[in-house]
């Protein structure tokens, strides 16, 4: 059988940033040839980076887009690759009308291309649109209409784009039609809580329906609130997984394959779904056999606790850095959540550029006071202490609030003093808000929902609590100091702007308040259903009333990564104003 070195390059593209992400295309082409590969691939749009957005809709984004792709297969020739095939996702523009979308010709496209001897000697368009989650790409492209196939030293291999493979039909039948050697897809699928399984199972089923060899190709790192791990998947044509990635690490998966003969008869014009083969040769005789050095690499998966706790650092690692920060400022409380942020901001950008700030009040307690304290001795992130006692006594003195308004006061001070350090010496102020919090409104508007970027905002609290000992744990077998002091972690959670205040006063506790949210918010479960499941039907009226009543409060959160399958924001777009309630 022919043989092929494959190189998967999962790396981290960087929305807009052509020349940067060009120069990593160039860096990675020229790693996968010193590894002897005789293909190289990037993930979808590697050289626009992913999503997108509203930038394709600007011709001259698209048109830029185009250009430096031309520019890229130039420069690869030019600096000695030019004999490696390599395959890149873009951002590109129907030459067609399209009628039946009621698109003019030069809208844009999903696409990728294969680069050859300083040419484009194919290009093809995601043939399945997704439009559910955080996609919208039926507002943004055009489908492909094609099935492309490469042949290269005597195999055939089809070409797809990420949810190509993600639904049924289209591509994956075409590339049994066209009787490929190898399906190869390229995808920027952001990361979920428990995907990379439902990922494994979707490559395996889609290598059998296409009956060859399956690579996935999937982006690695974070663009605003969507993180990508990474973890290409190789599997052969039985299901059987040949090389798997690292999860949420830049990285070069290279395999030897062994690959059935390209057939001198297989099929051309249209096949599956209306798509019509593609074909190019690149050439047609196998290679001479060659002692294979890559049998495939299985990299060691990560429990639940350490994939999400990955996930949360990359994301935040990205946001700061894509954005020019270098350092972050966080209101610490001593209670869990904060500390928790804070660990992910020293494991994200060291503890070095991570400012924390206590400012207690009278109703602060002395063991919050030492625990903050605390958990800035064991990170070794810079700290210090500001009062917000006298701000809060000279507003006293000037108008007369009491309850809520009062209790407000005191998250709004907190709120004011971290923007102006914010201001005053260059850091980004991290939110410290959970999901929890955020779905029932619990937060305060100008107060602790003030910040460039909200770490945990994706996060329930009894995952909060998990993470939280999942670090310290980490930290023991590493042999180093838990991050996080016992106390902040064990302590009844507290807000503390008014005496003896617990988070139970107002809320059910956590496990259960969760696990109704997680039916509503999550899964779009109703009342009914919810206490069909067993909840309490008071207790759901309630959390579901004060989830909808919050609405507003949510849009005005700052973004946070996400890692669950509906998070606020892009996920979970209900309007503000809104008569519906799930309850009488």
């Amino acid at each position: 059988m022919p043989q092929l070195r494959l190189a998967l390059n999962q790396i981290d593209s960087r929305v807009g940033d052509l020349a940067g992400n060009s120069e990593a295309i160039v860096r990675w082409s020229r790693h996968s040839a010193e590894q002897g590969a005789h293909l190289a691939a990037f993930p979808e749009m590697a050289l626009t980076g992913y999503p997108v957005e509203d930038l394709a809709l600007r011709s001259s984004f698209v048109e830029a887009s185009r250009a430096a792709l031309r520019a890229l297969a130039a420069r690869l020739a030019d600096e000695g690759l030019g004999e490696l095939p390599v395959l890149v996702g873009y951002l590109d523009r129907c030459e067609t009308a399209q009628p039946k979308y009621g698109q003019p010709a030069g809208a844009p496209q999903n696409a990728a291309a294969l680069l050859h001897r300083g040419e484009i000697v194919l290009t093809y368009a995601k043939h399945h649109l997704p439009n559910y989650g955080v996609f919208d790409e039926f507002r943004y492209f055009v489908p492909g209409d094609t099935m492309p196939v490469v042949r290269l030293h005597g195999v055939d291999i089809a070409l797809a784009i990420c949810e190509d493979l993600w639904q049924d039909g289209g591509r994956v039948p075409a590339a049994r039609s066209a009787r490929a050697g190898l399906l190869l897809s390229v995808n920027a699928s952001p990361y979920e809580r428990d995907k990379d399984d439902t990922r494994l199972e979707l490559v395996r089923k889609r290598a059998q329906e296409a009956g060859c060899t399956t690579a996935y190709l999937a982006m690695m790192g974070a663009q605003d609130d969507l993180v990508f791990d990474g973890d290409s998947i190789v599997v052969d044509r039985h299901g059987e997984v040949v090389a798997r990635a690292p999860q949420f690490s830049e990285t070069c998966l290279v395999v030897d394959l062994d690959l059935p003969a390209a057939d001198p008869g297989a099929p051309t014009g249209t096949v599956d779904d209306g798509l019509r083969i593609d074909r190019v040769v690149l050439s047609e005789e196998p290679l001479p056999a060659y002692e294979a050095e890559h049998t495939g690499s299985h990299a060691p998966r990560m429990d639940d606790e350490e994939e999400v706790y990955s996930a949360l650092v990359v994301g935040l690692r990205a946001y700061v850095r894509k954005n020019g920060f270098r350092s972050v400022l966080i209101g610490l409380s001593g209670g869990i959540d904060s500390a928790l942020v804070a660990a992910i901001a020293c494991d994200a950008v060291g503890p070095e550029n991570v400012y924390g700030v206590s400012m207690p009040s009278k109703y602060s307690s002395e063991h919050s006071r030492g625990d903050a304290a605390e958990l800035a001795r064991r990170t070794g992130l810079n700290f210090r202490t500001i009062s917000i006692a006298p701000m809060f006594d000279a507003y006293m003195a000037a108008t007369e609030l009491t309850g809520l308004a009062e209790e407000n006061l005191q998250s709004r001070l907190r709120g004011t003093l971290l923007m102006a350090l914010s201001n005053q010496e260059g850091h980004i102020v991290l939110a410290p808000g959970n999901k929890s919090e955020l779905a029932v409104g619990y937060s305060t508007l100008y107060g602790d929902s003030v910040g460039a970027y909200g770490p945990i905002k994706d996060v329930y609290k009894t995952w909060v609590r998990r993470l939280a000992e999942w670090r310290n744990r980490a930290a023991e077998e590493r042999g180093e100091t838990p991050p996080i002091p016992e106390n902040s972690v064990t302590k009844p959670p507290s807000a503390e702007l008014r005496p003896g205040q617990v988070d139970t006063d107002s809320l059910p506790d956590y496990p259960v308040l969760d696990a109704i949210l997680e039916r509503y918010v999550d899964r779009d479960q109703g009342a009914d259903t919810i206490v069909a499941a067993g909840f309490d039907r008071d207790l759901v009226t309630k959390t579901l009333r004060m989830v909808d009543t919050a609405e507003y409060k949510r849009r005005q959160y700052p973004p946070g990564t996400k890692i669950s399958a509906k998070g606020f924001g892009k996920d979970r777009r209900l309007p503000i104003t809104n008569g519906w309630r799930e309850t009488a």
